[in-house]
């Protein structure tokens, strides 16, 4: 967590009398020398307005113009309704990750069965349960102090006061009315346009994938996925008995849509096509409007459900909110599945779907598979959606994602070896990073894992083999200075690793 420095202002008093530039430009100059100095450090919170001219007793013509001075230096950066920070330095320059050669890998998809991606999890689960204590940067929600506890344990209080049997009554078959609507509201800046008995609670984003996997397949269909995938998906189509199609992705656009066109010509068996178009997991990637509009319409003319998983969508760092691929469906070919684990509350595990036009058969295997959701946490945030806390919070997740973000690149940059790539994402918490081809991700994981480190090998992201040299890293923890010193590590391990591979 990010705080105010304390700058004392007393050791300058002389200085200040005897120089005879500007006050403001003395100011700026004290600021600058503690910056250069380390006592300021990137992505540190600068004093407010109201701060600063107390502590300077100056006035706010001559606060505005010291932090002009830095501004201009590019020592500090404005943030809307958060403040002045000490910018993070540009990361040295790292190639970008490489785009994938779709016209390859869409000549040769291959509808992969099953090559055990549960045991694969498993053995990772069984792995990281011998290292409890290990730093986890291979988690996808962040630290618990990012998000609002307090409010949402005063709102929960509040709730059961006013209805003393949430916790005994029966809740509602499709969710609680007030949230369902609430949720019907929100969405319209997404470019959703739905009422409220258009929308199904469930038991978080994943119970909505597999809800929707399960209403627009049978046991042995192929559903395509992107390539890299997350392997919570890859789980899902494993254990419905379905068979997974990859589709290269890129790391800044998403999937690749002409590759997809390309399979939906070569395999007419496909029944689904299952995309993250915002901050996808693990590329980080975020779908152009263009390419929304096209897999949209590519879905509808092959007459296939198109699954829009959008847990990160609030995430994304953009001057509006983007638009969901929902936005573009105008015969109910696009299922929307999405939860508030990432944005607000990971414990509560609330999520939600609609099923577009297969909305009915959803509801339906909704209640054969769980019944109702828990009510208590339905209550909580429809009340909290329901006021400006919501949208504070999303604005400080966001301000505090980006700052762990800046200084996670940099360290990347300058720690891991000649041969690394990667293309900083925009918003939310991951890294999906390249190593060099003789370093095996699996490998690196184990080592890692020594070294009291968690992340996540590539070879989990597919169902096909590929990735082997890639991992992802996530920036989940507040302890900067913890997490910075972790990657030199991780830095220092790739870079043994390498040199290792390439001895004779």
């Amino acid at each position: 967590m990010t705080q105010t420095t304390s700058l004392q202002d007393s050791p300058r008093s002389a200085e200040r009398a005897a120089d005879s530039r500007p006050l403001y430009r003395q100011l700026a100059d004290q600021y600058r020398r503690a910056i250069g100095n380390g006592v300021l450090r990137p992505g540190d919170r600068m004093p407010s307005m109201r701060a600063f001219m107390q502590r300077h007793s100056v006035s706010l013509a001559t606060a505005t113009e010291s932090y002009r001075v830095l501004e201009r230096a590019a020592l500090i950066d404005a943030r809307p309704r958060a403040g002045y920070f000490v910018r993070v330095p540009p990361a040295a320059a790292l190639p970008a990750a490489a785009e994938p050669d779709a016209a390859d890998l869409a000549l040769q998809p291959g509808a992969a069965q099953f090559v055990g991606i549960h045991s694969t999890i498993s053995a990772i689960v069984s792995t990281y349960r011998r290292y409890p204590d290990a730093l986890n940067l291979g988690g996808s929600t962040a630290s618990p102090d990012l998000y609002p506890t307090a409010a949402l344990q005063k709102t929960a209080l509040r709730a059961l006061r006013r209805q003393p049997t949430l916790l005994t009554a029966a809740g509602h078959d499709h969710g609680d009315p007030a949230l369902r609507a609430v949720i019907a509201r929100r969405v319209l800046e997404a470019g959703i346009q739905i009422g409220a008995d258009d929308v199904i609670m469930t038991h978080g984003g994943i119970e909505a994938m597999n809800l929707a996997l399960r209403a627009v397949t049978q046991p042995g269909d192929t559903v395509a996925v992107e390539s890299p995938c997350f392997f919570g998906l890859l789980q899902a189509l494993e254990s419905l008995g379905l068979r997974a199609l990859e589709i290269p992705a890129s790391p800044s656009t998403g999937l690749a849509v002409e590759a997809l066109a390309f399979a939906l010509q070569t395999h007419p068996d496909i029944k689904a096509v299952v995309v993250v178009p915002h901050l996808q997991n693990p590329l980080g990637s975020v779908m152009p409007d263009a390419h929304k509009a096209r897999l949209v319409e590519l879905c509808s003319q092959a007459g296939i459900a198109l699954i829009e998983d959008d847990p990160y969508r609030e995430l994304v760092d953009a001057a509006s909110s983007p638009r969901s691929l929902k936005a573009w469906d105008t015969d109910g070919t696009v299922i929307h599945c999405t939860s508030f684990n990432k944005t607000l509350a990971p414990g509560l595990r609330v999520g939600w779907i609609n099923g577009g036009r297969w909305h009915a058969r959803v509801g339906m295997l909704k209640f054969a598979q769980s019944r109702h959701n828990e009510p208590l946490a339905q209550v909580v945030l429809a009340e909290f959606l329901e006021t400006s806390a919501y949208e504070r919070h999303l604005r400080r997740l966001r301000d505090r994602l980006r700052i762990q973000r800046e200084r996670m690149a940099a360290a990347i940059a300058a720690s891991f070896p000649d041969g690394t790539r990667f293309t900083p994402p925009g918003g939310g918490m991951f890294f999906w990073i390249e190593l060099p081809r003789e370093v095996s991700s699996s490998a690196f994981f184990e080592a890692a894992l020594l070294d009291g480190i968690r992340v996540m090998p590539g070879t989990v992201y597919s169902n096909a083999g590929r990735f082997d040299h890639f991992i992802r890293l996530s920036c989940p923890s507040t302890d900067i200075e913890l997490a910075d010193e972790a990657v030199r590590k991780l830095g220092r391990l790739a870079t043994r690793m390498a040199a290792h591979a390439k001895t004779p």
